[in-house]
């Protein structure tokens, strides 16, 4: 039996593609957002870390 049969069994499995699509665009989206609002000195403190002496 092919794993396709399996998951036609499972009772509102249609959900759950939407579901995953609507978090993934929902996270890049608000990434996005955040990278584009955020404070342009706390990007240039971020992007200097992995050069910091400590």
């Amino acid at each position: 039996m092919k794993f396709i049969n399996y998951l036609e069994r499972i009772t509102g499995v249609g959900i759950f593609p939407l579901t995953s699509l609507l978090i993934f665009v929902g996270f890049f989206t608000v990434l996005l957002l955040w990278v584009l609002k955020a404070d342009k000195k706390y990007m240039e403190i971020l992007k200097n870390i992995p050069f910091e002496d400590k």
